[in-house]
C-alpha cells in the first residue's frame, strides 16, 4: 500500500479531443499529473485538411475521407504520447443534438424519492419517453444521455441530451477505421464552454463574473458565468432574438469583467460583427481563447494553432477525458 500511494501522485493521464469541422479536423492532446487539482498540460495540437464534401451539415457522407484524415492526425503524435493515450472524445454538432431539461417531479412516480442508483434506474424509462417525445424519433433510434442537474438555473431538473444513433455510429466507425477508440461523444457548444471556463479559471478570480461566447457553423452561443455557475445563456439565431445585439443583451449584466471568445470568429464578419462590437454590447473587454496557458511561450508547437480560438472545442473535449 505504501508503494502504491507513493507511485500514484506521479502518474500522468493523457486525453485527446477531436473536432470534425466542415473543412478540417482539429486535434488537441492534454495531460494531467495525479488528481484533478493539478495543472493541465498541453501535449500536442494539430489540424488536418478534410476532403471537400466529406460532411453535409452534421452528416458524414464520406467516411473514408474522415478516417483517413484522423489517421494522418494521430500519426503525428509523439511516440511517448501515443503509447499512453487512452481517452479520446469527439464532438457532435449542435444541430444533431437535442437537449432539454424537465423537472424531476414531471418524470417521477408520485410519492417516490429518487435518491440512489436503484431509484435513478427506475427513472430511466420516463427519461427515454421524454427524449422520444421531444426528438420525435422512436427511442430505439436514439442515443440518450441524462443526469440530475444541480446547476442553480435547473436544480431539481433532469437534463436530457439525445442524438440519432446513425450520427453517433458514423463517428465511432470513422474513429475505429483510423485505429481510434472513442470513450465519449460531446456536443460542440458544451465542449467549447468547458474550454473557456478552464481558460477563465487561469486568468480571473473565482469571484469574477464573465461571459463566454462560442461561434460555430450553426450560430453563436453565449453564457454568463458568476460564482462558477452559469446564470444566463443565449443562442443566435433564435426566434426570440431579433438580432445578435438583442441576444447578447441577455448576457450583459453588472460585474461582468470580460468575455472569452472562441470558435470560428471570422464568421462574425458575415453578419457585420467584430470582437470589438461584442465588447461594446457586453460592456467589457474581450479575450480570445488560446490553448497556451498565460505566460507559457516555451511549448514546441505551432504558435498559430496555440492562439487559434477555433481549437476550443477540441480542447474542451480533451479536458472531459481527463476528468472522467
Amino acid at each position: 500500500m505504501t508503494l502504491r500511494n507513493a507511485w500514484m501522485p506521479v502518474m500522468r493521464r493523457f486525453a485527446a479531443g477531436i473536432d470534425i469541422g466542415q473543412q478540417e479536423i482539429r486535434l488537441v492532446a492534454l495531460s494531467q499529473r495525479g488528481g484533478s487539482g493539478n495543472s493541465v498540460r498541453l501535449e500536442f495540437i494539430a489540424v488536418e485538411p478534410l476532403f471537400a464534401g466529406a460532411l453535409a451539415g452534421a452528416e458524414i457522407v464520406n467516411r473514408t475521407a474522415v478516417s483517413t484524415a484522423l489517421r494522418a492526425l494521430f500519426a503525428q503524435l509523439p511516440r511517448d504520447i501515443s503509447t499512453h493515450l487512452f481517452r479520446c472524445a469527439m464532438a457532435m454538432p449542435a444541430s444533431a443534438t437535442m437537449t432539454t431539461s424537465v423537472p424531476v417531479a414531471n418524470l417521477a412516480t408520485p410519492h417516490r424519492s429518487f435518491v440512489g442508483d436503484h431509484a435513478l434506474a427506475a427513472l430511466e424509462p420516463a427519461v427515454m419517453a421524454e427524449a422520444e417525445r421531444v426528438a420525435g424519433i422512436e427511442r430505439h433510434a436514439l442515443a440518450v444521455d441524462w443526469f440530475i442537474d444541480e446547476s442553480p438555473q435547473r436544480r431539481g431538473c433532469v437534463t436530457i441530451a439525445a442524438t440519432t444513433r446513425t450520427h453517433l455510429e458514423a463517428r465511432m466507425e470513422c474513429a475505429a477505421a483510423a485505429g481510434i477508440t472513442l470513450t465519449a461523444i460531446d456536443g460542440e457548444p458544451h465542449a467549447a464552454l468547458r474550454a473557456m471556463r478552464h481558460a477563465a479559471s487561469l486568468e480571473l478570480d473565482d469571484s469574477d463574473a464573465y461571459a463566454a461566447i462560442w461561434v460555430g457553423d450553426e450560430g453563436v452561443y453565449g453564457w454568463r458565468v458568476a460564482d462558477e455557475s452559469i446564470v444566463a445563456e443565449m443562442r443566435y439565431p433564435a426566434p426570440e432574438h431579433a438580432d445578435l445585439i438583442d441576444a447578447l443583451r441577455d448576457l450583459a449584466g453588472e460585474g461582468v469583467r470580460c468575455a472569452v471568445l472562441s470558435g470560428q470568429v471570422a464568421l462574425l464578419q458575415s453578419i457585420g460583427f467584430t470582437a470589438a462590437d461584442l465588447g461594446d454590447v457586453l460592456g467589457c473587454m474581450v479575450l480570445p481563447f488560446e490553448c497556451v496557458p498565460p505566460g507559457d511561450d516555451t511549448l514546441p508547437l505551432r504558435d498559430d494553432l496555440l492562439r487559434e480560438p477555433a481549437f476550443a472545442v477540441a480542447f474542451g473535449l480533451a479536458l472531459r477525458g481527463l476528468t472522467e
